[in-house]
């Protein structure tokens, strides 16, 4: 008898520590938004929430209002890399950034289908994450007043072209502009070296 109980116990154990645990997978993975598939890791822009405060996802409830879709003239798309100026075989991280400028929070599309990297040297265009994207997808955030969404991209130091025909020219050493876009949206220039 005394052991039955006992079994009993540690199975109850076990299935509140499963609740919790699904639980608390649960909450992380509303945080943490949809991942983009990509066709190899970091091969496609991550978007990242800096917001995660609740209320922040882009789902509403049934009984809140539909959250409009941003004024893209409120909007702007910031480029950033991590360093300036990267050692030979470290790799670029190239950042994209959405800030909702308006009053109210709103809803912006930073998937996949909308976002670009591109790196240029010069009149030489040397790289655009849209090139050998195996798929693009949409993913619709609620961003609220003065808070932003990013997307972060580490660049393999590769040259792409349209169609991605393969480019067996590496980038050297020199100089090279990073522009970030979403949509229509076009971010001031970043400007980093490679070494």
């Amino acid at each position: 008898m005394y052991r039955r109980r006992r079994l009993v116990v540690f199975i109850g154990l076990l299935v509140v520590l499963g609740l919790l645990t699904a639980g608390v997978v649960a909450i992380a993975s509303s945080f943490v938004g949809k991942n983009e598939p990509a066709a190899q890791p970091s091969t496609s822009p991550q978007p990242q929430d800096s917001t995660p405060a609740p209320g922040a996802s882009g789902t509403a409830g049934p009984s809140a209002k539909a959250t409009p879709v941003c004024d893209l003239n409120l909007v702007t798309v910031a480029a950033s890399t991590d360093a300036g100026s990267y050692a030979a075989g470290k790799n670029p991280v190239l950042g994209l950034k959405v800030t909702n400028g308006g009053a109210t929070p709103c809803q912006v599309n930073v998937g996949t289908s909308q976002m670009d990297f591109q790196v240029t040297s010069g009149a030489d265009r040397i790289f655009s994450s849209r090139d050998c994207q195996a798929s693009s997808e949409d993913l619709v955030k609620t961003i609220l007043p003065g808070k932003s969404e990013t997307a972060n991209f580490v660049w393999q130091r590769n040259r792409t072209t349209e169609g991605c025909s393969v480019v067996n020219a590496k980038p050297g050493a020199g100089t090279y502009v990073f522009t970030a876009s979403l949509g229509n949206k076009v971010s001031p220039k970043a400007v980093f070296q490679l070494r």
